[in-house]
């Protein structure tokens, strides 16, 4: 009745699983501040973080990063509760450590001390072993007139792209 599977149809069904990736960008970070210079974090996370964060369910609205004792913490960053969590489900907002080399906060700090800098978090994503990272950036923020400049460059982008299709 049914046609059995062939050798290699059998091999088929042993394929990795293939896992979808999952990368959250801080669009509003790169219209407000000028980006200096980026590093890949690592974030300490709780096991319903992490799932809420595959489930895309993150905002960066008002996060930053800040030193606190020589360490780096990222501040208000949203992760939305995981919906199949238990009363064990973590804190929506609260601080999370990230995770650097101690050249690399040292640098940063020294940085973060000139006027004007500060530390953004940009994305969050998955590498190739499955840890959760976060990209910051050394950040400049930006005029009234840069960001003017910017919707324009992109309106005039847009009119060139739409121009072009015709």
């Amino acid at each position: 009745m049914f046609p059995v599977p062939s050798i290699r149809d059998r091999d088929y069904f042993f394929m990795a699983k293939v896992v979808k990736q999952t990368e959250l960008n801080n669009r509003q970070a790169y219209f407000n501040f000028h980006i200096e210079d980026k590093y890949e974090a690592g974030i300490v996370l709780l096991g319903t973080e992490v799932k809420s964060i595959r489930e895309g369910k993150v905002s960066f609205n008002d996060s930053f990063c800040m030193f606190d004792k020589g360490e780096l913490w990222v501040r208000g960053l949203f992760i939305n509760a995981y919906t199949h969590g238990n009363k064990n489900n973590h804190i929506e907002v609260h601080d999370r450590k990230l995770l650097l080399n101690k050249r690399e906060l040292e640098k940063l700090e020294g940085k973060v001390k000139e006027k004007g800098f500060s530390i953004i978090p940009l994305r969050i994503f998955f590498n190739e072993k499955r840890y959760a990272k976060v990209e910051i950036g050394l950040a400049k923020g930006k005029k009234e007139f840069d960001k003017r400049e910017t919707i324009k460059n992109r309106d005039v982008d847009k009119e060139i792209k739409r121009l072009l299709k015709r």
